[in-house]
């Protein structure tokens, strides 16, 4: 059996039944192959068998009570997968599809795109099965210090820093920045995603979707195109796809899509941001209100969705941006956005496309940017919010916009050098994780066995 196949074998027989992470690692590992076959020191130092566990896996209960009186139990997860470049760096998800095997996942795809951004932080990630949704501010306060409660044991500043992620937004963040502070009786960068009074950065609610914009735009100019006049489709309707709507204007695309866990807004005029901001910002309404404020929009609810499809990517366009979540975009969505005319990709989210989309789009040769590079703007930006703690300074939004521009940049450059590099061009699948996992791994083989 070849040495990749042997791997993968390996991890289904020691964590069964983790299939969101399986695809990630069958996803990396299978882009590596021309590199294991030409450089033989990362089998030799067993570089997959250790880049595919985690250094440390943490799982804790979180208990609390809720508004009514009763005791609430939730698990909690931490991932601390690999800090051969830095301390790990990943996000914290709160949202009742949690299990191991998506915050494995998460943390995999961590380990390379935090390598991708050229910046000092290793891979790791957290979350629970918790879910805000329907609890009042309160619940989720005592909730959010029940969880710090646990994992403040095993963060720090130079060791894990988490941020947000989906259901952990700014509020979530301050309620367990200051449990922990009151734990510690530390003021420090130990949390990214802050408001800006205590440490946050200016432009990092804005940088995902800003980033996965400029990814798209470096793809177009590479191809003699740009995203002027483009029609865009987008997924999600929170900071990944709000930012990513309001960056297209700005570049001068429309959007006509946005979507949520209820339905799809379609506005062919171009979605109305600030509308979006209103109602999922301040108000975290469903996006079936938007027809209320633009009657001339269509809402389409997810009953309503073809079987077995995401409506998003039947609408006609030429750029699609995948910024919802993992494996929303499959392989039917992938051949009806090629039929109608798409020309480019950029993933917003984690993982969003199933391998059967993305062995279609590759097929077509199409700008198809993969989310470990596409979206690294946002941890790209929380590690500059971790500089700017270190050294007691806020940088402007322009000086942290230009930073994050040119952080992308440099991503796409590196992607698509090393496809060339592997006799791939354009692949940037490819080049993605063959750069990000070369630089981990090398890293690794300096460090020593450990």
């Amino acid at each position: 059996m070849p040495y990749v196949a042997e791997a993968i074998a390996r991890l289904k027989k020691s964590g069964p039944a983790e299939f969101e992470f399986y695809q990630a690692v069958d996803e990396v590992l299978t882009s590596l192959r021309p590199l294991l076959d030409k450089y033989p020191k990362y089998r030799k130092n067993g570089i997959i068998e250790r880049i595919v566990e985690p250094e440390r896996q943490i799982m804790f209960r979180i208990a609390w009570v809720d508004d009514h009186g009763h005791v609430q139990v939730n698990k909690g997860y931490r991932i601390q997968f690999n800090s051969a470049l830095g301390p790990y760096k990943g996000g914290i998800r709160f949202h009742p599809s949690v299990y191991g095997g998506i915050i494995k996942f998460l943390g995999f795809e961590q380990i390379f795109k935090n390598s991708l951004t050229g910046l000092a932080i290793g891979g790791g990630k957290g979350g629970s099965d918790f879910d805000p949704k329907g609890k009042s501010d309160n619940e989720i306060m005592r909730f959010c210090q029940a969880f710090m409660s646990e994992l403040y044991r095993h963060i720090g500043p130079t060791t894990d820093v988490p941020a947000g992620d989906i259901g952990v937004g700014a509020r979530e963040i301050g309620y367990m920045y200051g449990q922990y502070k009151r734990l510690t009786g530390s003021f420090d960068g130990v949390l990214t995603g802050k408001k800006i009074p205590w440490g946050g950065s200016l432009g990092r609610t804005q940088a995902t979707g800003y980033g996965a914009v400029y990814f798209a735009q470096n793809m177009l100019e590479g191809r003699g195109d740009s995203l002027e006049g483009k029609i865009c489709a987008v997924s999600g309707a929170g900071n990944v796809a709000i930012y990513t709507i309001e960056k297209l204007y700005l570049l001068g695309a429309k959007p006509v899509t946005c979507s949520d866990s209820r339905g799809m807004i379609y506005h062919e005029k171009g979605i109305d941001v600030a509308t979006l901001k209103q109602l999922k910002e301040v108000e975290t309404a469903s996006l079936s209100e938007y027809i209320q404020h633009h009657p001339d929009a269509k809402y389409t609810s997810v009953a309503d969705y073809p079987a077995g499809r995401n409506h998003v990517w039947s609408v006609p366009c030429q750029v699609a941006f995948p910024s919802a979540t993992q494996n929303e975009l499959n392989g039917d969505d992938a051949e009806t956005l090629l039929n109608n005319g798409c020309i480019c990709i950029s993933e917003g989210a984690n993982m969003p496309s199933t391998p059967e989309a993305v062995e279609k789009i590759l097929k077509a040769k199409i700008a198809y940017g993969p989310g470990k590079a596409a979206n690294a703007g946002g941890v790209a930006t929380s590690q500059l919010e971790m500089a700017q703690n270190s050294s007691m300074q806020q940088w402007t939004f322009e000086e942290v916009d230009g930073k994050l521009f040119n952080i992308m940049r440099n991503i796409y450059t590196n992607a698509s050098e090393t496809a060339k590099e592997f006799g791939q061009p354009d692949n940037l699948v490819f080049g993605a994780n063959i750069a990000g996992f070369r630089k981990v791994a090398d890293a690794m083989i300096d460090q020593g066995v450990m």
